[in-house]
């Protein structure tokens, strides 16, 4: 679950994202047409709002199922409160099997499992509140269930035969066995697709022999059934054989299997974190999920399906650290005022809790949009994870600070949470290579149609007055954004025009080689994040103000405060972004002060001292 540092990792993966799509591009460039999407996201990159899947905001409990969240929540969290330690946890490195005992019969390790196979049947939405309550109490808990269920035994109900799910689910769902997920190893952490475990057919064809090792396995040390990621030799249409990878629901019991220490974290201390090595491991086939070589299609779908629970755990991570801010700055005095009466710590407080309001309304927008059966999300879990990740961080950390002192102490619980945080922009995707995946993803989609819009002279023309005088968004803000939110809807329209303008600029200019402007993309990817978030917040937003919710009045103002921040953002970013003169100088200088510093083995500074 933990992925590696490896800037080269980082750089394979974000090619093979791109490559995947241009595979996939060729094939497409049979068809007349490029194949439309409904995703905002993707229609970003060609300056379009296409909102339907953002308007009106799609979060639709009914009755029954609210009721079945307040009888699943009240326990939770009393349990929570009253059974397990936190700091406890921490300072032990573990989780007592008693404790995840008592939280099993809740049926917290079976959220989203239907009810015939054991589950609580649970759809998106409750899973979001489930996984925020946790990570409002214990995020090193949180971590352990969702290893188990989001990524653990998720490639099980995804892609598993009607067979496998009636022989795992129900004990993985019930707590009564517990789950990994097993991709990482020492050359693998970003890059998925470069696994060296490998997994070979016996001779009388009933089993595969399973042999390697994988690090950093949450849940590793206990964990009785694994999904494993490994090479296999598959058989192409002409005869040849090509290694590729395989995806296997792995048995502890199958004998061959052992889970080194527990890890020395830096948090997340409580949950389990080890290696975990396969020695001629005898796997039935019947336990290879989906087919032979399919095996980075059910990683990728994992944890795209699985990524949303990282942002309702800082969901309420955040929650958590802004009440403990309110409690401190209402009663603390200095210089004879409260601190709540400072401008400075106004400022803060404010920009946390827009930062939590626009990070909730991603989260269960994308939620919302799984539970209505929307099968293209993978830019909008990306940049949820993201925008989520960074966020809590920044928030645990402005706690910190207005705590002052305080706050650096143990005892007040939000050095450990900031411990504990910081691994959210590493594991399940680092945020660098999400970012690289979302821009090249999106421009991919855009390449495509530019192609199609540009062939004959007509087209190429009408693509140059495009770039000159900008084209419409075909957004309907006025129409479903509430009216006292315009002004920031046409501020969101204009920053959608200008990303489409500079993503076309990029690509004309780049072409093919788009995948090698890092500079570039990661500022393309920022724009998106600032944007995405800002139609989420608007749409929320609105929809509260229609609804005529208690909290309307406060979440008009704090989403257009969040709208007008997060459209300047997005604008340095493109205006960063289409700078060609200033990039070329400013990226040779980075490369060659990289150089500089790696060609010498480590920094070559001569000390002032020394002179």
């Amino acid at each position: 679950m933990l992925s590696t540092l490896s800037k080269t990792s980082r750089l394979s993966q974000a090619r093979s994202f791109c490559l995947t799509s241009q595979a996939a591009a060729a094939k497409d460039a049979k068809s007349k047409a490029p194949v439309e999407s409904d995703s905002f996201v993707m229609n970003l990159f060609r300056g379009k709002a296409v909102s339907e899947q953002v308007f009106p905001y799609p979060l639709k409990l009914d009755e029954e199922r609210k009721e079945m969240l307040r009888m699943f929540s009240v326990p939770l969290v009393k349990m929570l409160q009253e059974i397990n330690d936190p700091t406890k946890n921490d300072e032990t490195s573990e989780i007592p099997r008693e404790v995840l005992e008592k939280f099993a019969e809740l049926g917290t390790f079976g959220v989203l499992v239907p009810p015939e196979l054991e589950g609580s049947g649970f759809n998106n939405c409750q899973m979001a509140r489930t996984a925020e309550i946790m990570g409002a109490h214990d995020i090193g808990f949180g971590i352990v269930m969702g290893a188990h269920q989001s990524i653990g035994y998720k490639g099980i109900l995804l892609e598993g035969t009607e067979a496998q799910k009636k022989k795992y689910i129900p004990d993985l769902a019930a707590g009564r066995k517990f789950a990994a997920f097993a991709l990482t190893e020492p050359t693998v952490g970003s890059d998925a697709s470069a696994v060296k475990t490998r997994a070979e057919l016996s001779a009388d064809g009933k089993h595969y022999i399973l042999n390697g090792g994988k690090i950093w396995i949450s849940n590793g040390g206990f964990a009785d059934v694994f999904t494993v990621f490994a090479k296999t030799p598959v058989k192409q249409a002409d005869g040849s054989t090509k290694d590729k990878m395989s995806a296997f629901i792995v048995e502890r019991a199958f004998g061959g299997i052992t889970s080194g220490p527990q890890e020395k974290k830096m948090g997340i201390k409580g949950s389990n974190t080890t290696e975990v090595h396969f020695d001629n491991v005898k796997v039935p086939v019947e336990n290879i999920l989906a087919k032979e070589g399919d095996g980075f299609k059910v990683a990728m779908n994992i944890l795209n399906n699985g990524r949303f629970s990282i942002p309702a755990v800082c969901t309420g991570t955040m929650k958590h650290c802004i009440q403990k801010t309110v409690e401190h700055i209402t009663t603390r005095v200095q210089f004879g005022k409260k601190l709540e009466e400072f401008g400075n710590v106004q400022e803060k407080l404010i920009d946390m809790t827009s930062r939590l309001y626009a990070t909730e309304s991603v989260t269960y927008l994308l939620a919302s949009n799984m539970d209505r059966g929307i099968k293209e999300y993978q830019l909008e879990a990306a940049i949820g994870k993201i925008i989520a990740s960074e966020n809590a961080f920044h928030v645990c950390d402005e706690a910190i600070q207005l705590h002052g002192g305080m706050g650096y102490m143990r005892q007040t619980g939000l050095e450990r949470v900031l411990r504990d945080v910081r691994i959210l922009r590493i594991f399940e995707g680092a945020n660098d290579v999400l970012r690289l995946f979302i821009s090249l993803t999106g421009a991919q989609y855009a390449g495509k149609h530019l192609t199609a819009q540009a062939s004959g002279i007509g087209g190429i023309i009408g693509l140059a007055v495009q770039r000159v005088t900008g084209a419409k968004t075909g957004s309907n803000f006025e129409a479903v954004v509430d009216s006292s939110l315009q002004e920031s809807a046409q501020s969101l329209d204009k920053q959608i025009g200008l990303f489409g303008q500079t993503v076309q600029g990029l690509l004309m200019k780049h072409k093919k080689g788009i995948i090698d402007r890092q500079y570039e993309l990661i500022r393309v990817a920022n724009a998106a994040i600032s944007i995405h978030s800002s139609i989420a917040v608007l749409s929320r937003a609105s929809y509260a103000i229609k609804n005529k919710s208690a909290s309307a009045d406060f979440e008009r103002k704090i989403a257009s405060f969040y709208v007008d921040g997060a459209m300047r953002n997005a604008n340095k970013n493109l205006v960063e972004a289409s700078n060609e003169a200033e990039n070329a100088k400013l990226v040779a200088t980075i490369d060659s002060l990289s150089r500089q510093i790696c060609g010498n083995g480590g920094l070559p500074l001569q000390h002032p001292i020394d002179l």
